[in-house]
């Protein structure tokens, strides 16, 4: 009777054993599914603590509060300063005798630059790291906004507050964005969003600020004095401590070893192989220096950033215009200058005080981790876009001033989220590179929005025309985010379930063939009296 009873319980320790290995090749199956069915693709993951680059944990907290309140001011003084360009947008065109179109270059290219160099910025980050290059950058558009306000001509003025502050502009603000990644993870939604509130300080002090220099010292006096609180980018990045030790002398020397044998690796087979290894060399260089530093090769592996880069792009051809355009649009309908430079002031206000709010709501802890941010996003940029058609249709100020509320609101979560979304989408060691080439293709937009605007302007006489285009641009983009989004999020879906069935399938038929195994194997019987108890029993 004993030996009965432990032949069942045998029978009953391999029948768990079948289904625990059912249950494990499950979340194998699932865990394989997940990591493999898009390459490099980390939407909806907020990264783990150590993303934050060099093998150092990402802090979530302390100095990184510091990072943070330098990145608002970072922020404010660089990608808000092109909106305080429509101040002296009638005074440039008067005192040059020059075209809507002409002037539009003007903050066209400032805009463009900024974002154009990416690729740049992350080189000067990788060999001088994040806190140099941001003093760098300090010091660039300071100089190149003093030096435009002796410009005698619109070429002039394109390379001095076009080109070099542009410039500076980028290579401060791109850097100061990667440092608060790295020295936030968990928290990291509440961080950007938070720090995303320098873009709306700048948007509400910048214009009257602006508007008092311009009153007081015309505007050559106003781009030299902008020039001198350009400079205080670089006391920002002098707090820009790096996150983790320094690479050790024998790392160094190791890495310099190892480029000096690939080095000659490469020149005796340049040598063998004539000028076929020299284009071989050469062009395998440039595809090394692009995957670094552009990150071309995640729009081919990473569709979500494919999806999302190209969404980015095609809104950002509208998005800045209403910006620039908006107080000659207010001027040119009766509104007074003090006015119109109000109505961006607000505008900034909205943002102050709309972006913290978001900022606290996004760090909570049922949104961390959440699946929703690009579908947040894809609607505010919606909404944005729609909202510029009140802007055509009306020519009031207290109409204005409603257009300039539902604006500021998307604009102020569009700003809290655009590096959010993208820090979900790629891996945080990557994410400069995407940064740069979303950055570059941005530039090209907003390169050609805002003279594309003023040929309309000119061609038409009516400011009407461009916020109806700008309205058509951003809401086709959000639209194109969300719909792209939730196609690849169905189709991720429905390629887990279908590899999860197919592998619970093949386990359960192991499964049930060891069971019958066991069922029906043969037990040899030590005695008769064994089986006379059995039978009894």
């Amino acid at each position: 009777m004993t030996e009965g009873v432990e032949i069942h319980q045998a029978r009953t320790n391999r029948a768990d054993a079948a289904t625990t290995s059912v249950t494990r090749s499950r979340t194998s199956s699932l865990e394989a599914v997940e990591t493999s069915s898009f390459p490099e693709v980390q939407h909806h993951s907020t990264g783990g603590a150590e993303d934050s680059g060099g093998g150092s944990v990402a802090p979530d907290g302390g100095w990184g509060w510091v990072v943070v309140a330098a990145t608002v001011l970072v922020l404010a003084m660089t990608l808000a300063f092109p909106s305080c360009i429509g101040i002296f947008y009638t005074d440039l065109q008067n005192d040059f005798q020059a075209s809507n179109t002409e002037t539009s270059w003007v903050p066209a290219i400032m805009i463009a630059v900024l974002h154009a160099g990416g690729p740049i910025c992350s080189v000067l980050v990788e060999c001088l790291g994040c806190r140099t290059t941001i003093i760098i950058g300090g010091i660039l558009s300071g100089l190149g906004m003093a030096a435009s306000s002796f410009a005698q001509t619109l070429v002039e003025l394109y390379i001095t507050a076009g080109i070099i502050t542009g410039m500076g502009f980028s290579l401060s603000f791109q850097p100061s964005i990667t440092m608060v990644g790295h020295y936030f993870v968990r928290r990291r939604a509440f961080a950007n969003a938070l720090s995303s509130t320098g873009t709306a300080l700048g948007l509400s002090t910048l214009p009257l600020l602006a508007n008092y220099l311009l009153s007081s010292f015309g505007w050559r006096g106003s781009f030299l004095v902008l020039g001198g609180v350009l400079l205080n980018c670089c006391v920002c990045g002098a707090v820009m401590r790096p996150l983790g030790a320094k690479p050790k002398m024998e790392a160094r020397t190791r890495q310099t070893n190892n480029r000096q044998l690939k080095t000659n690796c490469l020149s005796i087979s340049q040598e063998r192989e004539g000028l076929k290894g020299r284009l071989r060399a050469t062009l395998s260089t440039v595809m090394s220096f692009l995957r670094r530093h552009m990150a071309f090769d995640l729009l081919c592996s990473n569709p979500y950033f494919c999806a999302y880069a190209l969404g980015m792009s095609w809104m950002m051809l509208g998005f800045m215009v209403p910006l620039v355009y908006l107080v000659p649009y207010a001027t040119a309908y009766g509104i007074e200058q003090d006015r119109a430079a109000l109505l961006m002031a607000i505008l900034g206000l909205i943002n102050i005080t709309v972006r913290p709010v978001t900022a606290l709501v996004f760090g909570l802890p049922r949104f961390r981790g959440s699946h929703n941010f690009a579908y947040l996003f894809a609607t505010a940029v919606l909404i944005n876009g729609l909202s510029n058609c009140i802007c055509g249709m009306v020519t009031s100020f207290p109409g204005l001033l409603a257009y300039v509320l539902v604006f500021g609101f998307s604009m102020s979560v569009i700003g809290s989220l655009l590096f959010t979304v993208l820090m979900d989408t790629v891996e945080m060691s990557r994410f400069p590179s995407a940064l740069g080439l979303i950055s570059i293709m941005e530039s090209i937009m907003l390169l050609l929005g805002p003279p594309l605007a003023g040929i309309l302007v000119d061609s038409t006489r009516q400011y009407a025309y461009v916020f109806f285009a700008c309205s058509i641009n951003g809401s086709t983009a959000g639209l194109f985010i969300m719909l792209s989004f939730y196609w690849l999020d169905r189709q991720k879906d429905r390629e887990v379930k279908s590899s999860f069935t197919h592998k619970d399938t093949n386990s359960l038929k192991q499964s049930i063939k060891m069971t019958i195994d066991c069922d029906y194997s043969p037990v040899p019987l030590h005695s008769n009296s064994v089986r006379d108890m059995e039978t009894d029993v």
